[in-house]
């Protein structure tokens, strides 16, 4: 089963502009369907499209299946089966050995920037970078799936 490890973090946005990045990738995505132990997501990025399926989050795992679609179909998928959308820019920092993906949320999610990092195993260690905030692994709130339902704007 393909498993997903992963850890959740707020971002410190003073530290945060201040750090070198490369350019981001613009990503849009919504949710097929979606509920406490699965959800469907179709994604758009700049070259193609994904559509991911999850499922219930136990601990800071979840079963994650990932397939590149055509971007076209993606596009398709989006405008005629997701009700919210939601947009962001991801930065991808390397940081003493490990990946860590930064969104920074846009339209009704503007304001809000998160970090993640995917590990191997769930005790990992790992360094954090100086603009990591917050751990906020476990609360549904700021999960894809409920911002695109109950944007930041909104809290």
């Amino acid at each position: 089963m393909a498993m997903e490890i992963e850890r959740k973090f707020l971002v410190n946005k003073e530290l945060w502009d201040q750090w070198p990045k490369e350019a981001p990738h613009y990503l849009r995505q919504g949710y097929l369907f979606k509920d406490l132990i699965k959800t469907a997501r179709v994604r758009v990025s700049d070259e193609t499209g994904y559509l991911t399926i999850k499922g219930r989050t136990v601990g800071i795992s979840r079963a994650e299946y990932e397939f590149e679609i055509p971007k076209d179909e993606a596009e398709e998928l989006l405008t005629r089966f997701c009700e919210t959308v939601v947009s962001k820019y991801r930065h991808i920092i390397p940081f003493e050995g490990k990946l860590w993906e930064v969104d920074v949320f846009l339209a009704d999610n503007e304001g809000l920037v998160v970090a993640e990092i995917e590990l191997i195993e769930e005790d990992e260690s790992f360094v954090r970078p100086p603009f990591i905030g917050k751990e906020v692994t476990g609360e549904r709130k700021y999960y894809n799936s409920q911002l695109a339902a109950n944007p930041f704007k909104n809290w």
